[in-house]
């Protein structure tokens, strides 16, 4: 009898997430992504101050997700990532970002981190 592996996390990037360079300094390795799209959002922009994110991404700038309309759509891709590697992201996301459970348009379930100001406890 073998152990079986755990499901991965799967986690929707519409952002920096996505990145080569960032995913080495979070996972220590390139990280395939999944195309997909996110409805009922809209991309917003959040200005980062915390200096360890600015290094690893490459700016201040970073795209923030709000609730939208039925009709909105946001483009990005889900990575499929191990327990150690969520918790890496956790520590990445500033308080700005809260991580929600969301379907993606393909019918996925995957985690996404959105502004924190809208309400909703986070996970």
């Amino acid at each position: 009898m073998t152990a079986s592996t755990p499901a991965p996390h799967r986690v929707f990037s519409y952002g920096t997430l996505r990145q080569p360079d960032v995913q080495k300094a979070l996972y220590g390795r390139d990280v395939p992504t999944i195309s997909d799209t996110l409805p009922g959002y809209q991309l917003d922009w959040l200005v980062i101050t915390d200096p360890d994110v600015i290094a690893t991404s490459g700016s201040d700038r970073h795209p923030i997700l709000r609730r939208g309309e039925p009709g909105d759509l946001v483009e990005g891709a889900f990575l499929e990532l191990d327990g150690t590697e969520l918790a890496a992201t956790d520590a990445y996301e500033v308080a700005d970002y809260v991580r929600r459970v969301v379907t993606l348009a393909s019918g996925v379930e995957a985690f996404v981190y959105v502004a924190g100001d809208e309400g909703d406890a986070p996970l």
